[in-house]
């Protein structure tokens, strides 16, 4: 299975820490999934506008297209998730990821912004039918130290469970089929 792992910023780097972390732990529980981290601050992005689109933007609609599971780390910036996030979300084909897992990780400055995460970024996954593992992490900023390193274990035992529910649902899901009986 390809499980692609979404760095949705193109600025700062603790998003990044969290998904190198995860894909580690994800490695010792489950070595046989591919793991990629697709960073959105390497690529070209174009707003969603009606006009062609360029290259890097054709090869991440691929790789989310191509990927049989995800792992999503989003900033909060202002009480929601970056634009570039949503954007790069705007432009999949609405059945891009249906009945794919996907989990997510989020940091933010203030404790009260992991709402976002449940009452924001989970119900775009849901529109999409995602299969979304019932456990986020978000973290803050005193979780990282001065060189965005993971610091806290709270958080890396989160982390670690949050990996070994979501090598699950990929499993769970490796047997149902991705084309729905009902055509929506």
């Amino acid at each position: 299975m390809k499980i692609l792992l979404v760095d949705g910023t193109v600025f700062g780097t603790k998003t990044g820490a969290l998904l190198r972390q995860v894909e580690q732990y994800i490695k010792e529980i489950d070595s046989v999934l591919e793991l990629e981290i697709l960073y959105f601050s390497k690529l070209k992005h174009q707003i969603l506008d009606g006009s062609p689109l360029n290259d890097d933007m054709k090869m991440m609609i691929q790789k989310f297209e191509e990927a049989d599971g995800y792992i999503f780390a989003t900033p909060i910036y202002q009480a929601s998730i970056p634009g570039v996030l949503k954007n790069a979300l705007d432009m999949l084909p609405p059945k891009a990821l249906r009945y794919k897992p996907a989990a997510i990780v989020a940091n933010g400055g203030t404790f009260q912004h992991h709402l976002v995460v449940e009452n924001q970024f989970r119900p775009i996954l849901d529109y999409f039918r995602c299969l979304v593992t019932p456990n986020y992490v978000y973290t803050h900023t005193t979780h990282f130290d001065e060189k965005d390193q993971i610091i806290d274990q709270d958080i890396h035992e989160r982390l670690r469970e949050l990996a070994r529910v979501f090598v699950q649902y990929c499993k769970m899901s490796q047997t149902l089929a991705k084309e729905p009986i009902d055509k929506h």
